[in-house]
């Protein structure tokens, strides 16, 4: 199933969507850092029959305007995000997209029927949970942190991918994706000190509590154990949360395992309601 694509102004950022599906519920799709809307292709032409589904750009990639910053660029994308949904919708996010999500959950109730959330890098929740897997993290990105901080932007991408790609070789991908993903690599810095530091209180004492809308956590087997803990963390603080993984997986499973996926999510929202209220356009 081909995407219809289009363009428009959401959260007062251009921004480009792609959707599918024509069914009455509606769903909201937040992909991951150095990602695009169309790495949901595989989980939505599986998810499209009674559902209209729709996935956006985040700011700074795919056909989305440039960020250029200063600023949240996560407050950003949950703007974009809530003008995206007219009613109640299935978030689905991925990674900080659903972190987004997360936000948006926090600061915009009204908006979420349900919450999906895929391996969700929120590093101020590990900070504060598990310290001890924060700093592995932290040993582990180290050598991209030196990178990105004294310039190296070419070394700092290759770096990140090898952690956070789906398992190819920098090497095996398009000279002209990498030329791309090199170029977006400052986005993801712009977005580490928010998923740190946590300026929208996600995680602060309550935020989470008060999530009414149930909640699917999803993460790959194989993913780091810190990416677990992170899950942990989430699911001891949402009312309503249950944890599923996926075999075989890793961080990007809605790329490498679109079905596993899919058919989760798909467990977990049941049949589309026939004659549901329009909820995104």
């Amino acid at each position: 199933m081909e995407a219809a694509t289009a363009r428009v102004t959401a959260g007062g950022f251009p921004t480009f969507l792609r959707r599918w599906g024509a069914g009455p519920r509606a769903a909201l799709l937040i992909h991951c850092s150095l990602g695009s809307s169309a790495l949901w292709s595989g989980v939505a032409e599986r998810l499209a029959d009674g559902r209209r589904l729709t996935a956006f750009d985040l700011p700074g990639h795919g056909r989305s305007g440039d960020w250029r910053g200063p600023g949240d660029v996560q407050a950003q994308a949950a703007a974009m995000a809530g003008d995206l949904i007219e009613g109640p919708a299935d978030l689905i996010g991925h990674s900080f997209g659903a972190t987004v999500a997360l936000r948006l959950a926090v600061e915009r109730p009204d908006k979420v029927r349900s919450l999906t959330l895929i391996e969700p890098v929120l590093f101020a929740l590990l900070a504060e949970a598990r310290p001890d897997l924060m700093a592995r993290h932290d040993a582990e990105m180290a050598d991209y942190a030196a990178a990105a901080a004294r310039g190296d932007w070419p070394l700092a991408t290759r770096l990140f991918m090898a952690k956070w790609g789906d398992g190819r070789p920098w090497e095996s991908l398009p000279e002209a994706q990498r030329a791309t993903l090199t170029a977006r690599i400052r986005v993801v810095e712009a977005a580490s000190a928010v998923l740190r530091d946590d300026p929208a209180g996600i995680v602060r004492p309550g935020a989470l509590d008060r999530i009414a809308a149930p909640v699917l956590i999803l993460e790959g087997a194989e993913s780091p154990a810190y990416i677990a803990a992170i899950d942990a963390a989430l699911a001891a603080r949402l009312p309503h949360a249950r944890r599923a993984v996926i075999p075989g997986a890793g961080h990007m499973a809605p790329v490498t395992h679109p079905e596993a996926v899919a058919g989760e999510i798909r467990a977990f929202l049941g049949p589309a309601p026939e004659g549901a209220a329009s909820a995104a356009r």
